[in-house]
């Protein structure tokens, strides 16, 4: 029997609103008691004195991307899944965007164990871990693998011109179905909710109109003038956002939108809501931290997609999230290689890895300087993306699965290379010094399937 006591810990669990300090039990993998001291407990218990740290629900990401399998030098779905781990993350959603994309049955097999480690990316794969155990050699027991799920690419290839076998997908373990880029045939759209309608899957479209992004690669306005790059109209969001909203309100079938950056983005949700659709939302953790002004270091780590807002646009997504307008925070975790990203800023791939970073910079952020509680961020971050994702949140109470992350919101360290679990660093925080870490997560027992009612 395996038991560990948590003496004077601060526990959230957005499930029972719940934000107090007290004592957690937890035996073989569940939580045996919650009290506000408890003295009686098995001789051989594990104690720790939580006094300061923060003990919450297991975080949630909705959407996040894999190098593997195709590009296994950026992630191995080995390193994703320890990275997501050392952030607190006890479930996490890849997008299909693999190379073979996830489009079909085989696919999804293969990802959920069957082949791998072997073919072509074996020894791409296990160079990465040697890498990765040699930098970062913190016991597995302190950061077990967290459930791994999938979405189903919505069309071939996620190349946006054919349906995939929709039915056939949705027999096997996906999570849901997105593409994870913009469909711009506005008839693929209606057709695809009509056809998922039935099925009751989540699906997660992202609303980007390319025509209107040209060649941008920042949110156009003054920073944008100012810093001489090619600007995107926050119309490229809007335009695209306000046709999906359409299709859904004249078809009826439940679509998650992705990647909201923009304020007018948060006003059409809010009265897309308003009038009784059937949608939910999320935003991306950098795009609450930060907006256009930041990009006059000229950091490519910062071009990413959407581009950040402005200030404008920051400040309504920050308040979205709060007021649950927007429910879910995604991390869009985005390896590439150094090599990929050290070019100049217009020329980067867009994206940066953050599994490890979110929490305690959203913490310092938002919690610390008061303006969201600690529930704010818990519900964003772990009940909300759950619900999203059509799955029963995890909950701290007597008799339920220990899916945990402890938080430890004063700890220093540095962002290096070394100090990362995933085997990519392209962050704009890299090499700077950070407070916050997390020791520590559960993961519960086995994986969630149970759809929530």
């Amino acid at each position: 029997m395996s038991s560990e006591l948590l003496q004077q810990v601060r526990v959230i669990d957005p499930s029972s609103d719940t934000d107090r300090i007290a004592d957690v039990l937890i035996v073989d993998g569940v939580i045996s008691a919650i009290e506000d001291a408890i003295s009686d407990y098995p001789s051989e218990t594990a104690v720790q004195n939580g006094q300061g740290l923060v003990l919450g629900t297991g975080l949630v990401d909705l959407y996040s991307h894999s190098g593997e399998p195709g590009f296994e030098e950026r992630e191995t779905l080995t390193s994703l899944l320890q990275a997501a781990s050392a952030g607190g993350f006890t479930r996490i959603a890849i997008l299909p965007d693999t190379k073979p994309a996830i489009d079909n049955p085989s696919s999804v097999a293969w990802l959920q164990g069957e082949g791998r480690g072997a073919g072509e990316a074996k020894e791409a794969r296990e160079a990465g871990e040697e890498r990765l155990q040699a930098s970062y050699p913190t016991p597995h027991s302190l950061f077990p693998t967290p459930h791994l799920y999938c979405w189903g690419a919505l069309t071939l290839g996620v190349q946006g011109q054919q349906m995939t076998e929709l039915g056939e997908l949705a027999a096997t373990d996906i999570v849901g179905f997105a593409d994870g880029r913009s469909l711009t045939s506005l008839l693929l759209v209606r057709r695809l909710l009509e056809y998922l309608k039935p099925i009751a899957k989540p699906i997660a479209l992202w609303a980007a109109d390319p025509t209107l992004s040209g060649n941008g690669v920042m949110r156009e306005g003054q920073a944008s003038l100012q810093l001489g790059l090619p600007g995107i109209p926050a119309i490229a969001e809007t335009a695209a956002l306000s046709a999906l909203l359409e299709c859904v309100e004249a078809i009826g079938t439940p679509v998650h939108l992705m990647r909201l950056s923009t304020a007018r983005g948060v006003t059409l949700i809010q009265a897309a809501k308003a009038r009784g659709l059937p949608i939910t939302a999320s935003t991306t953790w950098m795009h609450l931290l930060l907006n256009s002004e930041a990009i006059d270091s000229y950091d490519p780590n910062l071009h990413i997609a959407p581009p950040l807002g402005n200030p404008d646009d920051q400040e309504a997504l920050v308040q979205a999230v709060k007021d649950g307008i927007i429910d879910a925070i995604a991390i869009d975790h985005t390896p590439y290689t150094y090599e990929e990203k050290t070019v100049a800023f217009a020329e980067a791939p867009t994206g940066a890895i953050g599994l490890e970073l979110a929490l305690p910079l959203l913490w310092q952020s938002l919690v610390e300087t008061e303006r969201w509680t600690a529930l704010d961020l818990w519900r964003s971050l772990s009940s909300r993306p759950a619900l999203c994702l059509q799955q029963q949140p995890a909950t701290i109470a007597p008799g339920q699965p220990a899916e945990l992350t402890l938080f430890d919101p004063q700890q220093v360290w540095t962002v290096e290379a070394r100090s990362l679990k995933s085997l990519s660093a392209n962050t704009p925080w890299l090499r700077k010094e950070m407070t916050g870490r997390v020791v520590r997560t559960w993961v519960g027992k086995s994986k969630v399937y149970a759809t929530c009612n």
